[in-house]
């Protein structure tokens, strides 16, 4: 069984992550509006019939922005913690949520998600590992540092997203005041380009297929500069830089085939931020 991933959107005006496999879909949070998603999923050839579950990561507002309309309109299940509920002030029909807790296992058909607690400047944040088969994807964004958990789940994947949010000297000389400089190297803001290339050359199983390098800074980083320094590490990885402004491919997991499953056609640009990272 094959496992098909793709970004709908990766950057702060708004994170949006698709998993499937042949029958059953589900989202890593809903940052864009669901018109948008809606918009992305259908030139990619997807269909929002097929997603049975949201899982939210955390409550900032590039990650939750479009789950309450998206939800509502397909009676699609959140699955979100008690903390980030309540900090993320969403209106949700109660019949919709559904809580977890870090570590705990939750089936939707064959896909089996699991949390797991990661540092980050939010109430109670969290990163997923969805497993198929033994087929596992791992969606590692908005990470302020390297933690034993997302070590230990990135050795176990076959595909991941993986922040790569920041060069340090673009951060350092760019034009964001000390204070939030501080807030996004302070352990639990991002993770840099170094740190995100540290785990993918240290830790990297020789099966993973594909790397799609996930969060990028509009000002702090360059999609080119961080392509590059990893792609001289992939040897038979497949990295991909996941676009602010559109969605990617969608890629096939499983195959043994490196090349996008679906058609993609480049997308209007977005320029709206909706936060300084």
């Amino acid at each position: 069984m094959s496992v098909f991933i793709a970004s709908l959107n990766s950057g702060s005006n708004g994170n949006c992550y698709y998993v499937a496999n042949q029958h059953d879909a589900i989202l890593v949070d809903a940052g864009i509006s669901c018109r948008e998603t809606e918009r992305r999923m259908d030139r990619l050839g997807l269909s929002m019939t097929k997603v049975r579950a949201i899982f939210v990561s955390h409550e900032h507002h590039d990650h939750i922005r479009g789950i309450p309309v998206l939800a509502k309109k397909y009676q699609i299940p959140v699955y979100i913690t008690t903390k980030t509920l309540d900090h993320g002030s969403l209106t949700l029909d109660s019949h919709l949520v559904r809580t977890f807790k870090a570590y705990q296992n939750i089936n939707i058909g064959d896909l089996a998600i699991a949390a797991f607690p990661k540092f980050h400047d939010a109430a109670e944040p969290h990163s997923f590992i969805i497993n198929c088969k033994d087929i596992k994807v791992g969606v590692f964004t908005d990470i302020g540092g390297p933690c034993d958990h997302v070590i230990r789940h990135f050795k176990q994947c076959n595909a991941a997203f993986l922040e790569a949010n920041y060069d340090d000297e673009m951060l350092e000389k760019g034009s964001y005041p000390y204070h939030l400089k501080k807030r996004i190297r302070g352990g639990k803001g991002h993770l840099s380009n170094k740190q995100a290339l540290e785990i993918f050359i240290t830790h990297k199983p020789a099966f993973m297929s594909h790397l799609l390098l996930s969060h990028l800074s509009k000002d702090n980083n360059c999609p080119d500069l961080v392509k590059n320094l990893f792609s001289s590490h992939a040897a038979d990885t497949e990295v991909i830089v996941a676009s602010r402004y559109q969605e990617s491919a969608v890629y096939q997991i499983g195959s043994g085939s490196a090349m996008p499953i679906a058609p993609h056609r480049p997308a209007a640009t977005l320029t709206s931020q909706y936060s300084l990272f």
